[in-house]
């Protein structure tokens, strides 16, 4: 019994002998460890990140907001249903002139519908030239480059108009010589030969 003591206590011994840890096995668990510990950070935050955004959204996703969402779209959408049923009487209604039909107005009223009906008039003739002037307006840069354009040209003009002005005076002037020394010419010819 001794013997299988000893030879238990042998295998013990040996057995703690050969699991003390090697030091490359030692830093590798610890390395084990500590990536284990940032898994663990790491899904943390991802969880703590999950509950923020849930309670940032929990208004916009609670059931009572959704209801009332629904029921803001379930109207508008009958209220389009109905537009889209009247489309054709609306239509009829946009393209018949309303001035042909005969409203009922109450005769003291008769004197501020004619004071309405010009000024109608007047707005509707400013309008016209108000929406003339608006569309002209994209074309106003080309407007002026061409006025620029002629501007140019008419000055041009204008320098070779005066250049041939002075060209003109010129001649004339000349001429004007021309002709008094021919007429002088011709006197002294004329006196030359009534002399003799």
């Amino acid at each position: 019994m001794f013997l299988l003591l000893i030879a238990v206590f042998l295998s013990q011994e040996t057995l703690d002998f050969t699991c003390r840890k090697a030091p490359c096995f030692v830093k590798f668990s610890e390395m084990e460890k500590i990536v284990n510990i940032q898994a663990e950070i790491n899904e943390k935050k991802l969880r703590t990140e999950i509950l923020r955004l849930e309670k940032e959204t929990a208004d916009i996703a609670h059931p009572f907001y959704l209801g009332k969402k629904c029921e803001i779209l379930q109207d508008m959408n009958r209220h389009l249903e109905a537009v889209l049923k009247e489309k054709r009487a609306l239509r009829k209604m946009l393209i018949k002139p309303r001035c042909q039909e005969s409203l009922p107005v109450e005769a003291t009223f008769h004197k501020y519908i004619v004071e309405l009906l010009t000024e109608a008039v007047t707005f509707i003739e400013k309008l016209e030239s108000h929406l003339q002037t608006v569309r002209i307006l994209p074309h106003i840069p080309n407007i002026m480059e061409n006025m620029d354009a002629a501007l140019t040209k008419t000055e041009l003009l204008v320098i070779e108009l005066e250049e041939l002005a002075e060209q003109i005076l010129k001649w004339r002037d000349l001429q004007k010589e021309v002709y008094s020394d021919s007429i002088c010419n011709t006197a002294e010819l004329d006196f030359g030969l009534s002399l003799t």
